[in-house]
């Protein structure tokens, strides 16, 4: 068997490694570094910076335990060259994992031909053609721009622009307040740098817990970045103070100036090259339409990940591939289970200070669809690890089905939410109660017992 992945981002090589496994054949066609957006400019790069920003404010908060360390000043290059070094080492993993003899690494781009063709323009010159018995297309996303006057200036920049930056920027308009932007926000507003959001929406993270989103929208704005939400940016401009960007607010017109503008109003299927019609592959501008396995209207064509136009995560790339592989050494059934993977059960965290996170249903999401539930909640300030830690912002909300107690969302703002959200994901995924919750024993102290507490609300 033969399988041809297009595209080396978390969800296309961990795909072409597990199928190696298996002892099938892959051609795995990269039209950048491996690793793909996650790795070279997305989650990898700006946790590693956020690290820089979270050991700078530790440090200028040392005296409030006990700790003498002086002024701390912050070395911007020196971050940046961490980051790239970490991203280095990740990747030089990757490209070591992928020196597979079953493996083929193709650098270029591809597109598709018809049945199980595709043809590879390579990055050293020449085409190639491969034949496979199936493909999977996994050409991650682009960064997403707001079609307004002024979107292309000079100083407008997405987040991979952000994160190579040589000298940090006095200040900076992000323009959305999701996940790119908050992060991108909390770590600049650490570093020193003036900070303004403006949010389209009447709150900031739209898909996260109503609740979950008005107390880190008043953290954040405690922390000094300015967070302007329902504001309608209608157009930038370029003027000798700076970067002019226009926006109305309940019919008022405002502005905020700032020396960069960061573009991050989310992300956009990569569909450029792909020739999708020419392979009768069916899309939206939303992304390539898959059934429950992953696979396109085309038979033996998959596509996983941003492509698709749904959860743009890399953990959620990573499994959807791991469904299509499940699919097709299942003989393709058309329809049954093929794993015990819950492709609607996806965590999700934001890398600010607090974390956020959140897996499942939110309370509005129940009440829109009619289902009762029962709200359980915690708070970090009565977690003993937490306060020995000095981090007691925070809270744990726990959303459970009223009729049965079977846990259907929880919505995390604290101290490592991140990490305590995956407890939640395994019990949800499990279909637990919140009994069951009650009935497992937590070590003590840690900060998962903010989940046992909540349970016992």
């Amino acid at each position: 068997m033969k399988i041809t992945i297009i595209g080396a981002g978390p969800g296309g090589y961990e795909t072409a490694l597990e199928a190696a496994k298996k002892g099938i054949e892959v051609t795995l066609v990269s039209s950048g570094p491996v690793g793909g957006t996650c790795l070279n400019e997305g989650c990898i790069p700006t946790k590693a910076l956020l690290r820089s920003a979270e050991v700078f404010e530790t440090v200028k908060e040392a005296a409030s335990y006990g700790v003498s360390a002086g002024e701390p000043s912050l070395d911007f290059a020196a971050c940046m060259a961490r980051k790239d070094a970490v991203v280095e080492q990740l990747r030089s993993g990757v490209e070591f994992l992928l020196k597979n003899k079953l493996i083929t690494l193709l650098r270029g781009k591809a597109s598709l031909l018809g049945g199980k063709s595709v043809k590879v323009a390579l990055d050293e010159g020449g085409e190639v053609t491969v034949d496979s018995d199936y493909i999977i297309v996994a050409t991650g996303s682009v960064s997403a721009s707001l079609p307004i006057p002024g979107a292309d200036l000079p100083g407008v920049i997405t987040s991979k622009e952000m994160l190579s930056l040589e000298e940090l920027p006095k200040s900076v308009c992000v323009i959305g307040a999701g996940v790119i932007g908050l992060e991108m926000a909390s770590m600049l507003n650490s570093f020193g740098c003036s900070v303004s959001v403006l949010e389209y929406c009447p709150d900031i993270l739209p898909r996260f817990d109503t609740d979950l989103a008005k107390r880190l929208k008043q953290i954040l704005s405690k922390r000094g970045i300015k967070i302007e939400t329902s504001a309608q940016v209608t157009s930038i401009e370029d003027t000798p103070e700076g970067l002019v960007t226009k926006y109305t607010r309940k019919e008022a017109e405002c502005s905020v100036t700032a020396e960069k503008v960061l573009m991050a109003v989310g992300r956009r299927p990569n569909l450029a090259s792909l020739e999708l019609e020419e392979a009768g592959i069916a899309a939206t501008p939303r992304g390539v339409v898959v059934d429950q396995y992953m696979q396109t209207s085309v038979p033996g064509i998959y596509a996983i990940g941003d492509i698709t136009g749904g959860y743009m995560l890399a953990h959620v790339a990573t499994f959807q591939g791991r469904r299509a592989l499940n699919h097709i050494l299942a003989g393709c059934p058309s329809e049954g289970p093929v794993d015990d993977i819950r492709l609607d059960v996806v965590p999700a965290a934001v890398f600010t200070r607090p974390e956020a996170a959140c897996v499942g249903l939110t309370e509005d999401e129940c009440k829109a669809g009619g289902i009762p539930v029962k709200v359980h909640k915690s708070f970090f300030r009565a977690c003993g690890k937490a306060v020995a830690m000095g981090e007691t912002d925070g809270f744990c909300k726990i959303v459970a089905s009223e009729a049965d107690g079977r846990i259907l969302g929880c919505h995390l703002f604290g101290p490592h939410a991140s990490d305590i959200i995956q407890e939640a994901a395994a019990l949800i995924t499990r279909g637990a109660t919140v009994s069951d919750l009650q009935d497992t024993i937590h070590a003590h102290p840690t900060l998962t017992e903010v989940l046992l507490s909540a349970a016992g609300a």
